[in-house]
């Protein structure tokens, strides 16, 4: 190990690692982005495919980002958003409404995506104890789901490795049958939710999903018309349906939000985060209707909502969110379009050899069935070898790549891929 990963195995408690396996799997030395690509303390180059937690979308040190966030430095950096306002916040909010026709007018700030889950999850219990059903305080989630690590976003979660070793102090949500399009399961899906919300709707507060893509479970994909028969059902019985797009949304799956592929009337919630900054600061959103927002509007301090964080609204990341925006403005989904199909020729060659090759946008999957123990550790370094930082799921290997995808990157992706497979699988 180099002196920086020594002092960072003694000093840094690294997330989401089994700290006793950095020996073995030895956090690599990072000094500097450009592009696609990372640069460790050595000049050792590798391409960002899984967009560092799929947060980057532009690539890392992208100019335009950083310039709206050093203008926006030399202004504001921060004030407080309770009893302050500030243009940056109140433009983003309205830009973010204008792209759901108003349907989802009222923003509400927090710095990730799990706070953004626990936002909603208790904006939708307030609203309805504030209309006298305060009985509808149960969640429901979908099997395989994720959707954070606090306790609140936890408990809508269904990935035992996270989950197990805190269910004690986790609410119980219902957790029903998702859909999975190598399964072809969807109707058999939306029955076992319209049996749960017609036995349990008095009592259900919200669904909560993760739209057309289940990250976490290994890049599970469904159809968009899963989605709008949900839709219907939590119309039907009144209960608040939120959209977690913390993963997929700003154009990953090939439109900026992923629900726009339904056509069905909005959620009642959508959740962003991660790429809204295009990985340079922490920000989250939670974007809601008149109604959610009108169920708190009195002169009773105690109906308001009474959530905050020290950097709710903070005007760099807001900067920030609307330098990405004005990208998404200026036609970025048309070339996702263009990289999307790149990717896809890229890749159509690695088929034979795998099972459930899945696009969907820029989020491109792949089951690998003889996968051997520790696949996706194994998967990892060896990928290291060939200029490339990928982080599989389980035996699932996935990229969701920064939107910077020529020929030659598709090209050279496809290659360092198949190579790292071929390497693990000898």
């Amino acid at each position: 190990m180099t002196s920086l990963q020594d002092r960072s195995r003694a000093a840094v408690w690294h997330p989401c690692t089994q700290m006793a396996r950095l020996a073995q799997v030895p956090p690599l030395p990072i000094a500097r982005g450009d592009g696609p690509w990372l640069f460790d303390t050595d000049g050792r180059r590798y391409f960002d495919a899984n967009s560092s937690w799929w947060v980057n979308l532009f690539g890392h040190s992208d100019k335009p980002l950083h310039d709206a966030i050093k203008a926006q430095l030399d202004t504001l950096p921060h004030v407080m958003l309770a009893g302050c306002t500030h243009e940056p916040a109140v433009r983003l909010a309205e830009r973010l409404s204008a792209r759901t026709d108003g349907a989802l007018g009222h923003a509400f700030f927090g710095s990730d995506g799990a706070s953004a889950v626990e936002i909603a999850l208790k904006q939708s219990f307030h609203s309805f104890k504030n209309r006298g059903r305060a009985e509808k305080r149960e969640f429901v989630c979908l099997k395989n789901s994720y959707h954070g690590e606090t306790l609140g976003a936890l408990s809508v979660t269904d990935v035992q490795v996270f989950r197990d070793a805190y269910d004690p102090l986790l609410m119980r949500a219902h957790i029903i049958a998702s859909p999975d399009g190598r399964l072809g399961n969807e109707a058999e899906a939306l029955a076992a939710m319209r049996m749960l919300l017609a036995d349990r709707h008095d009592h259900i507060a919200a669904v909560i999903v993760e739209p057309l893509i289940q990250g976490a479970a290994g890049m599970v994909m469904y159809s968009p018309a899963y989605l709008k028969g949900l839709r219907e059902l939590t119309r039907e019985f009144g209960v608040h349906l939120i959209a977690d797009e913390i993963a997929v949304g700003c154009g990953r799956t090939g439109s900026f939000f992923a629900w726009e592929q339904t056509g069905a009337d909005w959620p009642d919630f959508i959740l962003l985060s991660k790429g809204i900054t295009g990985g340079t600061l922490p920000l989250s959103l939670v974007l809601t209707t008149d109604d959610v927002f009108a169920a708190f509007w009195s002169e009773d301090v105690t109906r308001g909502f009474l959530h905050s964080h020290s950097y709710t609204g903070n005007p760099l990341a807001c900067a920030a969110a609307n330098a990405v925006l004005d990208r998404f403005d200026a036609g970025q989904l048309d070339a996702n379009r263009v990289q999307a199909e790149r990717l896809t020729r890229a890749f159509a060659p690695l088929a034979p050899r795998v099972t459930h090759l899945r696009q969907r946008g820029m989020i491109l999957a792949f089951d690998v069935p003889e996968a051997p123990p520790r696949f996706a550790e194994a998967f990892h370094l060896k990928a290291r070898e060939h200029e490339l930082l990928i982080r599989p799921i389980g035996s699932t290997v996935y990229l969701m790549p920064p939107y910077l995808i020529d020929d030659a990157t598709a090209a050279f992706l496809a290659h360092a891929v198949t190579a790292t497979l071929n390497d693990v699988l000898a």
